[in-house]
């Protein structure tokens, strides 16, 4: 069974963690809430957080500088800025820095808002599974080189005009 994406939720108002729980929760998604920065920064450090959804005026740390702080421990994890002061200048810099994936302001559109979500998870799952196909085809590089290595020759195909593979029959006398 696939595990359910894991976002974690930072806000300081308890009824903007309540409502934006209930509505992601929709979607199947596993949801983990912090109420201040700090308690959201141990949670990214134990657990495989997906993505993050933060306030930005929150006491003790803007938004903004805990997902800058959620970069390095959790680089892969999309992050989305939630505010109810909508700054053009601060949503250019977040965006352009690379801080965030999307930034929403209060209140905030509950299909617009699952709609992103469900896109940066997709992108997310995809760029993981890019990376795991990488690796593989880059071991497979690898073996081809040794055997190669090992067998001169054995990774050549000789092909007729066509393009079929030519199957050498003194090859097969022998077997």
């Amino acid at each position: 069974m696939e595990k359910k994406p894991l976002i974690l939720i930072v806000d300081d108002e308890v009824g903007v963690l309540n409502a934006l729980e209930r509505l992601l929760k929709l979607d199947g998604y596993e949801i983990r809430r912090a109420q201040e920065p700090f308690e959201a920064l141990e949670i990214l450090k134990q657990e495989p957080i997906d993505l993050i959804i933060s306030d930005h005026l929150m006491p003790g740390m803007k938004g903004l500088d805990l997902l800058k702080e959620a970069k390095n421990i959790r680089p892969d994890a999309i992050r989305i800025i939630l505010t109810g002061h909508a700054d053009l200048a601060l949503a250019m810099k977040a965006i352009n820095e690379g801080e965030v994936y999307r930034f929403f302001t209060k209140p905030w559109d509950d299909d617009e808002l699952r709609l992103d979500v469900k896109l940066a998870i997709e992108k997310l799952m995809l760029e993981r599974e890019n990376k795991k196909l990488k690796k593989e085809l880059s071991e497979k590089e690898k073996a081809l080189k040794e055997l190669e290595a090992k067998f001169p020759g054995i990774t050549q195909v000789k092909r007729d005009a066509r393009g079929a593979i030519i199957i050498d029959d003194e090859d097969l006398e022998g077997e």
